[in-house]
């Protein structure tokens, strides 16, 4: 009976068996890789197995013209429904916080914005900008305006500044912002940083 250290002694690279891997990409193309004996993981041959126009993931391209009404001044959305010109007018939109990052505004000459480029990271401090969001949302209120928080997807990012607006300028406990953003737009979710920085944030 041979020890394991024998038989790691005894080992040899030339006794692994031959590896092949099926692979689709995000095109939808289909590879197989085959590795050679003793290649230490390197691929010696890449063999396409059938040709798909197809993509490897479905791809939504309907817009999102959804505004949660969080409050009669206070709008959320994503930025299809801030690109869009009708959704703005049907709302009465006087001004856009823009917080997305790298999303252009489209209509100055006919709405006041303001923009913030707040990357969707957990790490990112998302209460730092609480207090300035929230100036703008009070300016459009004090001018008897409609502001709509906007980020890419109307998710996180545009969501927990709601909600810290709510906690700021309201009072309102973490749990009762959050609710409430939520009943006004059902498909929020901040990541998890936000939700927990939001979570510890004192008024």
């Amino acid at each position: 009976m041979h020890s394991l250290a024998q038989e790691i002694q005894g080992f040899s690279k030339n006794h692994l068996k031959k590896q092949s891997t099926r692979v689709t990409t995000v095109t939808g193309k289909k590879l197989l890789e085959k590795r050679s004996d003793g290649a230490e993981g390197k691929v010696e041959q890449v063999e396409e197995l059938e040709e798909e126009s197809g993509w490897g993931f479905v791809e939504d391209t309907s817009l999102d013209l959804q505004v949660g009404v969080v409050r009669p001044f206070l709008l959320l959305a994503s930025q299809d429904a801030a690109h869009d010109i009708d959704t703005l007018q049907r709302f009465k939109v006087s001004h856009v916080l823009n917080v997305a990052y790298g999303v252009t505004n489209l209509f100055p000459d006919q709405m006041v914005y303001k923009t913030f480029q707040i990357h969707d990271l957990p790490e990112t401090d998302i209460t730092a900008h609480l207090e300035e969001c929230s100036s703008f949302i009070d300016q459009a209120r004090e001018q008897d305006g409609v502001v709509m928080v906007h980020c890419n997807a109307g998710v996180s990012r545009s969501s927990s500044i709601v909600i810290g607006y709510l906690m700021l300028r309201e009072g309102l406990s973490f749990d009762d912002a959050y609710k409430q953003t939520k009943l006004a737009r059902p498909s929020i979710r901040p990541n998890p940083g936000f939700y927990q920085q939001l979570q510890n944030f004192k008024t």
